[in-house]
């Protein structure tokens, strides 16, 4: 679909012949999806990656709007412009489907686009820079764990936790997937090696006992210096994402949900503390329930 639209959006723009020929876009993926942690009632989160003679305004919410709102796979398809990331919204054969926009400084994206080689992402403008966010975030979790298949092991299991637990919106200042994932990577990266029992008693004891506001930061040392801390409540639980420039997790928190927060990793921590010991690698028995 992407590759039909750009070539029309190329012959439209009436570039030469031999640029609508090799006119391309791509799709990269972030998000649950992009990590490989997805359920069935998961979303993908994907970022449209388009050549530089494509426009978000025009191209991407009219002509790419009007192709996808006319296929059959297609419901509930509409704009969210006012957005930090604009982005479509829409249902593709049953899967929700939250789709922004980036261009890049070329006339033909290569399909598998390294966003992280500074010649692809020269002189972009700044909404394509934060359209990029989610999947630079991703690649560098995926870079930065030491083991992908423990970490993501980890995160389904803290996230089905959060679920089970209601502290997973963060539309309503609780957790969002972005949020465990960096914080599962970081109990990841600091015990190296360690079990998936292990890591999950490791993780509540960790944020159970955090002297929080302290940010989370999964990479020590990247950076000279950290940025200024979110201002008023978005403080409270602040979490650093692991890619440049330096930023943290977006959070709309207050002190209600952080001590709801709290409150569940102690009681996650207790838990855990109690079933531990039946919990070796290799038992069947899986003493830890989410209730």
């Amino acid at each position: 679909i992407l590759m039909t639209w750009i070539k029309r959006v190329a012959y439209q723009r009436r570039l030469p012949h031999n640029q609508i020929k090799d006119a391309s876009a791509t799709l990269l993926v972030y998000g649950s999806y992009g990590l490989d942690v997805y359920t069935a009632d998961s979303n993908i989160d994907a970022v449209c990656v388009g050549p530089c003679f494509a426009s978000l305004a025009e191209d991407f919410f009219i002509v790419l709007y009007n192709m996808l709102a006319g296929r059959p796979e297609v419901s509930g398809i509409h704009c969210v412009k006012e957005a930090k990331v604009p982005f479509l919204q829409f249902t593709f054969d049953g899967i929700l489907i939250d789709m922004a926009f980036a261009k890049l400084t070329v006339t033909a994206v290569p399909e598998n686009v390294d966003i992280s080689n500074p010649s692809f992402i020269k002189d972009i403008d700044e909404t394509s820079w934060t359209s990029f966010s989610g999947v630079r975030v991703k690649n560098r979790i995926l870079q930065i764990v030491p083991d992908v298949k423990i970490f993501q092991e980890l995160l389904q299991c803290v996230k089905a936790w959060a679920k089970r637990r209601g502290v997973y919106s963060d539309l309503f200042g609780l957790f969002g997937g972005i949020h465990l994932a960096v914080l599962a990577a970081f109990v990841c990266i600091k015990n190296p090696g360690g079990s998936l029992v292990n890591l999950i008693s490791i993780f509540f004891k960790t944020y159970a006992f955090w002297p929080w506001p302290e940010p989370v930061v999964v990479e020590d040392g990247a950076m000279p210096s950290l940025p200024p801390l979110p201002p008023g409540t978005r403080a409270l639980m602040p979490i650093r994402l692991p890619s440049i420039p330096d930023e943290y997790c977006h959070s709309n928190m207050t002190t209600s949900t952080f001590n709801k927060i709290r409150s569940e990793f102690r009681r996650g921590y207790r838990q855990t503390q109690l079933c531990g010991p039946r919990d070796e690698p290799g038992s069947q028995g899986g003493g830890i329930t989410w209730t």
